[in-house]
């Protein structure tokens, strides 16, 4: 660093023995044209040309020792950047990182890569929205990706791109729990009032469930179209729901927005009592999971969409592993090119 402060400071000096060796050849030729002699002319000019190849020499010096640096930082960021592609979460692919580099004694670096715990980096925890940092994260015990919804209306959720419960190597679902994808209101109970969810547009497409079931939602309008399943029941009732829009104004809260990530469940849930959870858009693109259900309920809605999502568990189709129940209604209903057909859950990777 030394050594580039120097040379930086050359660079200057002689960028000013340039400027002065020009002005005085111009002072010299227009204060005494006739006494300037083509020699004089010829050594100033000389004078001049080495100063500028000089200085372009430690330029092009100082160029290519950038360059270098820019690629150090590239190869010592590649991998981290590689593991999150592949789907790792940003902890896993830090712990990874960390486990296996190597200091010349022999011991693990403690730390290579200094990664945020936020929701937008794709980190486990139990978030209280709108805010991006959990108020629960523990990388070794809790993997669950949990958003707990206030009195903030949240203008948009979307989780996108991410593997969850048993469908990678290692994984598990939480003791007790077999829904590996869970979006609802909560059932009231003795201590509290129930609540349910508001969504101006609720989106969920691309997706691979064990099992799919929509249940107690009213929407304005319903469209399920292009889904795969072995074995479905598709009954929603005619409905009378509003069109709903989620609004909050300067108060509301931008967005919740993360790509890529392993997870043994998604859960998104209304406050316990008094208050429903708001938000204006919520979509659930590309989902891949194993080893529980994907479970909607307790929604109010303006649009529903349920979009080339694949449902099976391989058990042909008497069990009805897609269902949309009696209890889900809507003013409205497109409902088209849904089929079944084997499919069963994939495999472990």
């Amino acid at each position: 660093m030394k050594r580039i402060m120097r040379l930086i400071k050359w660079i200057f000096r002689g960028i000013i023995r340039l400027i002065r060796g020009s002005l005085r050849l111009i002072k010299a030729v227009i204060l005494s044209p006739f006494k300037v002699t083509l020699w004089s002319l010829v050594k100033t000019y000389r004078f001049i040309i080495r100063v500028r190849d000089k200085i372009l020499r430690v330029v092009d010096k100082l160029e290519s020792e950038s360059q270098k640096w820019n690629k150090v930082f590239w190869l010592v960021k590649s991998p981290y950047k590689l593991m999150l592609t592949l789907g790792f979460s940003p902890a896993q692919a830090t712990a990874l990182l960390s486990a296996s580099a190597m200091v010349g004694s022999g011991a693990a670096i403690n730390e290579i890569i200094v990664q945020e715990i936020n929701f937008s980096s794709g980190s486990a925890g139990i978030y209280d929205a709108p805010a991006q940092e959990p108020i629960f994260y523990d990388e070794e015990e809790y993997n669950t990706l949990r958003i707990d919804l206030g009195a903030t209306p949240v203008r948009e959720i979307t989780i996108e791109n991410v593997s969850l419960g048993t469908v990678f190597t290692g994984s598990a679902l939480p003791s007790g729990e077999t829904n590996v994808v869970q979006i609802s209101g909560n059932v009231a109970a003795s201590n509290f009032n129930g609540t349910r969810l508001e969504i101006g547009h609720l989106i969920f497409e691309k997706s691979r469930c064990k099992k799919l079931t929509l249940t107690d939602i009213q929407a304005h309008t319903l469209i399920v179209r292009g889904n795969a399943s072995d074995g479905q029941s598709i009954a929603p009732s005619p409905g009378t729901s509003r069109m709903r829009a989620i609004g909050g104004g300067h108060h509301q809260a931008e967005a919740l927005v993360t790509s890529g990530g392993l997870y043994d469940r998604i859960w998104i849930q209304a406050p316990n009592s008094g208050v429903n959870g708001k938000i204006g858009t919520l979509r659930l693109s590309n989902l891949y999971t194993k080893g529980g259900d994907c479970l909607l309920s307790r929604i109010n809605a303006g649009t529903v969409e349920i979009l080339l999502n694949e449902v099976g568990m391989g058990n042909g189709f008497t069990t009805k592993e897609f269902t949309i129940s009696t209890t889900v209604t809507a003013a409205n209903m497109t409902i088209e090119d849904n089929v079944e057909v084997t499919i069963a859950e994939p495999a472990t990777t």
